[in-house]
């Protein structure tokens, strides 16, 4: 048996806090963080490879609420870009397993995210093509090294001028305030903003735009694959 010296303090037991009020704390934390700092994502289509393939997981800067040309942004939808959330689910325990993925960004949500390349910033005008093939934007071309798997353009048997035309070509479609064009990088497997306007002379409503409001924010970085793991640069 061991004394203790008149000086010693005898150990207290320690606290702790009891285990369902702590995973309580540990989803609001991590909701906490994914609606006001980052929140991860799942690249679902090959609509952006080479640059993210499907399956890799993304993180999104939700300190960022500047977009420019050329960023790499997730934005929020419906079952189509015009409707703000999925329609409500069929039974209450996929309601509160929505709820859950709503905070924690883990499972089944009641919105829909989408990533793409933002080409048209709110008042500019974008088209396709030149006689590259170049994108258009303000009537001066793109560079786009990240481009993958474009719609054949041949000069001078398949341009904008031929019939029938590329299908890469599309008319001049000016983006209005408070909204973005937006494209995949993988341009031939894109639905896009411009997916319903390519080969078509004029632009009568073809194209869908984003809302500035929906957006989640930039993407930063690649998380996985490990091997791939890094920051991702605007193009």
């Amino acid at each position: 048996m061991t004394a203790t010296t008149p000086h010693e303090v005898p150990a207290r037991p320690r606290r702790r806090l009891p285990a369902w009020l702590e995973i309580v704390l540990a989803v609001i934390v991590v909701g906490l963080v994914q609606a006001f700092l980052v929140k991860p994502f799942g690249v679902p289509s090959q609509s952006m490879e080479n640059t993210l393939q499907i399956g890799d997981r993304i993180v999104v800067n939700r300190l960022d609420s500047t977009v420019g040309r050329g960023d790499i942004v997730v934005f929020s939808h419906g079952e189509t870009w015009q409707e703000p959330q999925l329609p409500e689910a069929d039974n209450a325990l996929a309601r509160a397993a929505r709820k859950v993925g709503d905070l924690t960004g883990i499972g089944p949500s009641n919105t829909a995210y989408t990533v793409k390349r933002v080409i048209g910033t709110p008042g500019d005008t974008v088209a396709c093509c030149d006689g590259q093939g170049r994108v258009l934007v303000n009537s001066k071309p793109l560079d786009e090294p990240y481009v993958h798997d474009d719609h054949a353009f041949r000069s001078p048997e398949l341009t904008c001028d031929t019939t029938p035309r590329s299908s890469r070509c599309f008319p001049e479609i000016r983006v209005p305030e408070d909204r973005l064009l937006v494209m995949g990088d993988h341009r031939s497997q894109s639905a896009d903003s411009v997916v319903n306007c390519r080969g078509g002379t004029e632009a009568g409503g073809c194209a869908r735009f984003v809302p500035m409001n929906r957006i989640v924010g930039p993407v930063v970085f690649r998380i996985w694959p490990l091997g791939t793991f890094g920051r991702i640069t605007a193009g």
